[in-house]
C-alpha cells in the first residue's frame, strides 16, 4: 500500500508564496508519476501539475503555468509544488496523487488514472 502525506498548506495573502510537500511511503517512488490536484468548495477536482517518474516531463494547468513549479526529490521520496504569486482563486484543498509510469498530458491530467491519493492540505489565499 502506498501512502501519501501532504503538508505545507495554510492561510496566506494574495501575491505571496507557499510550498506544498507530498511524502510518499514507497521505495518504488522513482516509478511513480506524481500529480497535484485541487478542489475548491462546490467545484470539481481539477488537475494542477504533474511530473513523470523520471522528472523529465512536467505538465501544468494553464492558469498556474507561470506561477507554480512541480519538482521531486528521489532521495527524500517527496514531490513539491512551489506556488508563487498566489491568487484568491487558488484557494482549494490540494491533493497529491501517484500513478505508475504515467505520461502524456491526456493521461496525467485525469484524476481517474491515479491509484493513490493523499488526504489533502488546505490552501486559502485572502485578497
Amino acid at each position: 500500500q502506498v501512502h501519501l502525506v501532504e503538508s505545507g498548506g495554510g492561510l496566506v495573502q494574495a501575491g505571496t508564496s507557499l510550498r506544498l510537500s507530498c511524502a510518499v511511503s514507497e521505495r518504488a517512488f522513482s516509478t511513480y508519476t506524481m500529480g497535484w490536484f485541487r478542489q475548491a468548495p462546490g467545484k470539481e477536482r481539477e488537475f494542477v501539475a504533474a511530473i513523470t517518474w523520471s522528472g523529465d516531463s512536467t505538465y501544468y494547468l494553464d492558469s498556474v503555468k507561470d506561477r507554480f513549479t512541480i519538482s521531486r526529490d528521489h532521495s527524500k521520496n517527496t514531490v513539491y509544488l512551489q506556488m508563487n504569486s498566489l491568487k484568491p482563486e487558488d484557494t482549494a484543498v490540494y491533493y497529491c496523487a501517484a500513478a505508475a509510469y504515467l505520461s502524456g498530458s491526456s493521461y496525467v491530467e485525469r484524476s481517474s488514472h491515479y491509484g493513490y491519493w493523499g488526504q489533502g492540505t488546505q490552501v486559502t489565499v485572502s485578497s
